[in-house]
């Protein structure tokens, strides 16, 4: 995974916050005529990549899902409405977020953009490319919600008292520090359809490789606390609850979809539903990926490789 992103040695104000050893925003809040929204940008002048997080997320998730494009391509990370510094009335609808999208872009000077997806993003990164087809010229989605979607049935209530809860967060936070076996075999037990067997096998590989170990811890510290992301969530479960299929069949730009074939948090069949709908639509299945495949998982590097080659073979020219 790529440490040290362009613009990061610059971070040295007051607001930025450390996400991973040499990664880190520098939250600030931008006016668009829809409304307030909380962004970090790296420096450059290249293509830009901007990311729409999950649930529990904001922007500390959205540049840390993204980081692995940071020596190539300039990261726009955000808060989507209701999650830390960008208020819900912002952009309620699945279509306000998506013209929110824009706005941010109108109001950053930026022509075109890739976007990446991951989970409860899905929904929102898939929307834009349908509405603003002229402001997108990739499209990449990870484990991403491409329908109906709930809280999975891998969620009991202890689960959800864990992540739901910023009592339960302080717990979760304690047990990374204390016992990050049990930290981690909590998360695959919530994110993964594994055989014991399976289990141990990739326990075995987190615990063991740094830059999946690191991502992992980020990636859940990026969900607490849980109040300032508590509306958010919320109003993303009502949309996904509410939804059948998305028009997919409508998007027009390249799209890499990738989903890990054991996830158990967004099921490989949303990922099946949008390869297949999408019109020409490359994919990379994660053979046992969990929900965070692309991220900790044996062919990680491969798959952040892969789509690397997919955003250059498509940038603007």
């Amino acid at each position: 995974m790529k440490q040290n992103s362009a613009g990061d040695a610059e971070k040295t104000d007051e607001n930025r916050i450390e996400i991973m050893k040499g990664v880190s925003v520098s939250p600030r809040t931008i006016e668009t005529p829809l409304g307030r929204v909380e962004i970090d940008i790296t420096d450059g002048d290249g293509p830009v990549l901007m990311g729409s997080h999950g649930g529990l997320g904001g922007i500390d998730q959205c540049r840390a899902a993204i980081d692995f494009a940071g020596g190539e391509f300039r990261l726009l990370s955000l808060s989507r409405p209701g999650y830390l510094g960008t208020p819900l009335e912002t952009g309620v609808s699945l279509e306000e977020q998506a013209d929110l999208f824009a706005a941010v872009l109108d109001e950053l000077g930026i022509e075109r953009v890739a976007v990446f997806s991951i989970s409860a993003g899905g929904p929102f990164a898939y929307t834009f490319a349908i509405r603003h087809p002229d402001r997108i010229w990739a499209l990449i989605t990870a484990d991403s919600v491409s329908g109906y979607y709930d809280l999975p049935e891998t969620a009991g209530p202890l689960t959800q008292m864990i992540f739901l809860s910023d009592i339960g967060q302080t717990i979760l936070q304690k047990m990374t520090k204390a016992k990050p076996d049990a930290f981690i075999k909590e998360i695959f037990k919530s994110e993964a359809y594994y055989t014991k067997d399976q289990m141990k096998a990739h326990l075995d590989f987190v615990l063991n490789d740094p830059h999946a170990h690191e991502f992992v811890t980020a990636f859940m510290n990026t969900m607490y606390p849980y109040k300032p992301r508590k509306a958010g969530t919320e109003n993303d479960v009502r949309i996904t609850r509410g939804l059948t299929h998305l028009p997919l069949e409508e998007i027009a730009c390249p799209t890499l979809v990738i989903h890990g074939t054991h996830d158990a948090d967004v099921k490989f069949y949303d990922g099946v539903y949008a390869y297949e709908h999408i019109k020409n639509a490359e994919r990379l299945w994660i053979e046992e990926g969990s929900h965070l495949c692309f991220w900790i998982h044996p062919q990680s590097g491969e798959a952040q490789r892969y789509a690397l080659d997919f955003l250059k073979r498509n940038m603007p020219r």
